[in-house]
């Protein structure tokens, strides 16, 4: 998953379709992906393959 470049557009992007997720939910730390993954997918209740191609296609 590439993010490191281009997160803070991913990160608007996601902020409001899920109007929930707040700034900690969408913190990216380098090699955690899977951890942001898994915050992700508790607020949203989808997949982290659904969660991997939605963050993929922004």
């Amino acid at each position: 998953m590439q993010l490191k470049g281009n997160w803070n557009t991913i990160k608007g992007k996601m902020k409001q379709k899920y109007g929930d997720l707040t700034d900690d939910d969408l913190t990216y730390v380098e090699g955690k992906e899977d951890e942001l993954l898994g915050r992700l997918q508790k607020k949203t209740g989808k997949s982290k393959e659904e969660l991997k191609r939605e963050i993929e296609r922004i």
